[in-house]
C-alpha cells in the first residue's frame, strides 16, 4: 500500500542513506535534535468542519481562550471545492488542487497511491525535523508519504474514521515518550454530526464542545511534553458546512478558523490580513526556519507572531527579505 511516491523524494531518500552507510553512519554532532528559528516544537491542531462563528455560539472555551491568548482570523478561507480531503492536502502542502492533484474525497489508495508534492512532513523531515501525524479518516492515508513521519496512524481499510475518543489519547500516549518538531492532531466530530443532523444544529453544538475538550487535552499533554510555553499551536479547520453538507464556494462552507498561540505568538491581536488554507504548512515551516519548497503558494502569516520573533526566524532563514504576509 502506499507504493507511490514523488521520484524526487525516492532520490533524495536513497541519497541520504548511502552518505550513511558509506561514511559509517551521521557525526555525532549531526545526531544532535534540530533548532527552530522561533520554536522547536510546532503543534497544527485541525479540527473537521468547524465554523467560525460556532466557536462563540457553542462557547468553545479552549478555542476562546487560543484566541484570547494569541492571535486569530474568523475569516480565514478554504480551498474550492471544500472538501475534507483537497482541503487538507492543501493545508499540508502549501499548494491548491489544482497543483497536488488530489480533487477527490474518498481513499483511493490503489489508484492514485500517496500525493506526489511535498507534504509539510516531508520537507521538515528532510531537514531533520521529528514529526508525527494523527489522522482520524482513512483517506488521509494519501498523505503519508513514506519517510516523511517518524510516526502516524489513522484508520485502516475497513473503517471509515475515528472518533476523538481514539484519536486524541493515542496522541497523548505518543507525547509521554516522544517530543516531535512538527505534530498534526485532526479532530473529526463537527464534520461527522454536521453531515448526520446539520451544521449548527444542536448535535453540531454538542461535537463542537467535544472537539474543544479534545484540544484542552492535546495541550495539556503538550505542556506535559514539552513544558509550558515551549510550543507553538496552529489551529484551524478544513472548511465549514451549511445544511447537511459542504464542499461549495458558499461562504459558510468556505471560511474557517486560524488561530496561532504559544510560544512568538502575538497576545490578543485580531488579524487582519488575507489567511489561506495553505499558508498553514508554510507557517509551520516558517517557525521551524525551514525555506518553502518552490512552488508554494502558501506564505507565513508572520504578523501573527511577535517582531522579535520574526527577526529571528528572518535571521535564521539567511536575513531575507522580511514577510509581508
Amino acid at each position: 500500500m502506499l507504493e507511490r511516491i514523488n521520484g524526487s523524494f525516492r532520490a533524495g531518500f536513497a541519497a541520504l542513506g548511502l552518505f550513511a552507510l558509506f561514511s559509517g553512519g551521521l557525526p555525532e554532532t549531526e545526531l544532535a535534535p534540530p533548532r527552530g528559528a522561533a520554536t522547536d516544537h510546532v503543534v497544527v491542531i485541525s479540527i473537521d468542519g468547524l465554523r467560525p462563528d460556532a466557536i462563540d455560539k457553542y462557547d468553545a472555551e479552549t478555542i476562546q481562550r487560543l484566541m484570547r491568548e494569541g492571535t486569530y482570523s474568523l475569516e480565514a478561507q478554504t480551498i474550492f471545492p471544500s472538501k475534507t480531503l483537497p482541503s487538507h492536502t492543501s493545508m499540508l502542502t502549501g499548494v491548491p488542487p489544482e497543483v497536488h492533484g488530489i480533487t477527490f474525497n474518498s481513499r483511493q489508495s490503489d489508484e492514485h497511491g500517496v500525493v506526489e508534492v511535498p507534504t509539510v512532513f516531508a520537507v521538515a523531515k528532510e531537514r531533520g525535523f521529528h514529526t508525527a501525524a494523527f489522522f482520524s479518516k482513512a483517506k488521509f492515508h494519501h498523505l503519508a508519504q513514506p519517510g516523511s513521519l517518524d510516526y502516524w496512524q489513522g484508520p485502516g481499510s475497513n473503517i471509515s474514521h475515528w472518533m476523538a475518543t481514539k484519536t486524541v489519547p493515542d496522541a497523548v500516549r505518543y507525547l509521554k515518550h516522544e517530543r516531535p518538531n512538527l505534530m498534526f492532531v485532526h479532530i473529526g466530530e463537527p464534520d461527522y454530526a454536521g453531515h448526520a443532523i446539520g451544521w449548527m444544529s444542536f448535535a453540531y453544538g454538542w461535537a463542537v464542545k467535544r472537539a474543544d475538550g479534545a484540544v484542552a487535552t492535546v495541550l495539556e499533554a503538550a505542556d506535559e511534553a514539552y513544558g509550558r510555553g515551549n510550543y507553538t499551536v496552529i489551529l484551524t479547520a478544513d472548511h465549514g458546512g451549511h445544511d447537511r453538507d459542504h464542499g461549495s464556494d458558499d461562504p459558510r462552507d468556505m471560511t474557517i478558523p486560524w488561530i496561532a498561540w504559544g510560544k512568538g505568538a502575538q497576545t490578543g491581536v485580531p488579524l487582519s490580513v488575507p489567511i489561506r488554507t495553505m499558508d498553514t504548512a508554510a507557517t509551520a515551516l516558517w517557525l521551524l526556519g525551514v525555506d518553502r519548497p518552490p512552488g508554494w503558494v502558501g506564505r507565513p502569516v508572520a504578523a501573527a507572531f511577535t517582531p522579535a520573533t520574526r527577526l529571528a526566524v528572518r535571521n535564521a532563514l539567511g536575513g531575507g527579505p522580511a514577510p509581508v504576509h
